[in-house]
Parts: C-alpha cells; sequence; structure tokens
C-alpha cells in the first residue's frame, strides 16, 4: 500500500505563533488530499535573517510549546508532521533540530550535523552541530521514514547511514540558500540521494527570495513526481514500497557496494 507524502513551502517568519498558524493551515490542505506525511522546512519554528541574538530567546527544548502545538495540528488532521524547531542548545548556541511529531508527540529527531559554513554564510557563529548518534528512522503505515537537515544533503553519508538503518523515504527540512547555481545543486542532490541509495528523497524548502523554493519528491530512479515551484503551497505524492523493491532487484546498488561508512573522530 502507498503512503502519501506531502512536502509543504512557506516562508517561516521571526513569530512562531504565525508559523505554527500557517503550518496548520498547510497541513490541512495537505491532509484533504490524502497526505499522511507533511515535511515542512528547516527553521519552521523561528527564523530571522541576518541570524542576530533573537535566536537565543526563541529557543525551545524538543518538548517544548512548538512541538506541543505541532502535535496537536499532527492530531486534528491524522498526520505526522516533520519540521525544523530552533532548540535550546548547551551554552551561547542554539541547536537546529528536525522533529517527526505525531498526535502522541516527538517520534524522532535530529540534530543538524554539518553547519551551514560556505558560501559566506557563517551558520556555527549561533548555531551548535550536532552530536553523531543512531539514524533517526520512524514509520508511518508500514514505510520507513529517516530525517535530515538542508546543509547535510552534500554529505552522502547521511543518507546512506539512513538507508543502512532501513530508511526507505528520506525527508529533507531546507533552507537551502539562493545563489548561483543554487537551485541546480538542490535539485541534483535530491535527485542523486534517491538515486544512489534507491530511497524515495521529499524534501521541503523556503520559497524565494531567501530560499530557491522547488519542494520536492523524487522516486528511488531519480524522477520527480511532485513539486511545488517558486511559491507558498503544498505537493503530495504516493510512496509505493514496491517500487523500491522493484528497483532494487534491476540495481542493486546497495548490496553489491565494497564499503561501509565510518564516522570521522
Amino acid at each position: 500500500m502507498s503512503v502519501a507524502v506531502g512536502v509543504a513551502q512557506f516562508a517561516p517568519a521571526a513569530d512562531t505563533a504565525r508559523n505554527v498558524a500557517e503550518i496548520g493551515e498547510l497541513a490541512a490542505v495537505a491532509a484533504e488530499r490524502g497526505a499522511r506525511v507533511v515535511v515542512f522546512p528547516e527553521y519552521s519554528s523561528y527564523f530571522i535573517d541576518p541570524f542576530d541574538a533573537s535566536l537565543r530567546d526563541h529557543a525551545e527544548p524538543v518538548d517544548g510549546p512548538f512541538t506541543a502545538a505541532l502535535r496537536d495540528i499532527a492530531a486534528a488532521e491524522g498526520v505526522t508532521i516533520v519540521a525544523g524547531l530552533l532548540e535550546t542548545g548547551d551554552g551561547d548556541r542554539v541547536r537546529n533540530t528536525v522533529v517527526a511529531v505525531d498526535e502522541t508527540g516527538v517520534v524522532a529527531s535530529y540534530r543538524k550535523l554539518h553547519l551551514y559554513d560556505a558560501f559566506g554564510q557563517r551558520e556555527s557563529d549561533w548555531v551548535e552541530p550536532g552530536e553523531i548518534a543512531e539514524p533517526p528512522v520512524f514509520a508511518v503505515d508500514g514505510l520507513r521514514f529517516g530525517i535530515m537537515t538542508c546543509y547535510d544533503l552534500r554529505f552522502p553519508e547521511v543518507t546512506r547511514l539512513l538507508a543502512d538503518a532501513g530508511a526507505e523515504a528520506v525527508l529533507v527540512a531546507a533552507e537551502w540558500v539562493r545563489g548561483p547555481l543554487k537551485e541546480h545543486h538542490w535539485r541534483t542532490l535530491l535527485h542523486a540521494r534517491a538515486i544512489e541509495n534507491t530511497v524515495f528523497v521529499a524534501a521541503s524548502d523556503h520559497p524565494p527570495p531567501l530560499g530557491v523554493g522547488h519542494s520536492t519528491v523524487v522516486d528511488p530512479q531519480g524522477v520527480e513526481v511532485a513539486a511545488v515551484g517558486t511559491g507558498t503551497g503544498v505537493a503530495v505524492a504516493h510512496l509505493d514500497p514496491e517500487a523500491i523493491s522493484r528497483v532494487r532487484r534491476v540495481n542493486p546498488a546497495l548490496a553489491l557496494r565494497r564499503f561501509t561508512v565510518v564516522p570521522r573522530g
């Protein structure tokens, strides 16, 4: 049986209540279209550009009011919500965390491993990197999902570890900053991670002018099956587990590989 997954694209603001309201509206649209899982962008709880000290003021614990609001939305709409959370850190910096929340509460969480210290940005000035931990995988209607964040997409080992942990679909919460060739990189990397791991990939981004938009769902052969474009909106795709089996019979790349992933230090 296929599982419908929605990618919900919107521009989180420096107003958590407003963000929660927009998440609720988009989750309702996705649920009406049959979605059982809905993916929202990175920093969905609070976002300001450029970063400033208000990040610390608006950071929350994983089981704080933002995830409580997500739980209420998930219960009302009958979905699992995946969204970016500004989490309280250990010191002056915050954590860039993604949570998966259903009607029972948080079922999985992931702290961004690779911080965006690239293309003229310095995310590590404000955010502490996550510790390497067991890959977060959860199931909805029998399909196994893994979660990750934005810049981690440029490091193929992250997705490979999720695939090794049994993920059949990888959900990416992102704020993929616009710039020369950045939309090309976004689309290419999403397709590559799907092809090389023979998994579905569903990714949600901020729309322009800050993000590139184009939140999308890619199948295990690298075929784009649903996308939003550059505005606020929702796209829903049906993920068929049998499609993964068919692709892996023809292209058993995971079984044929001769390397494993080993963390550095």
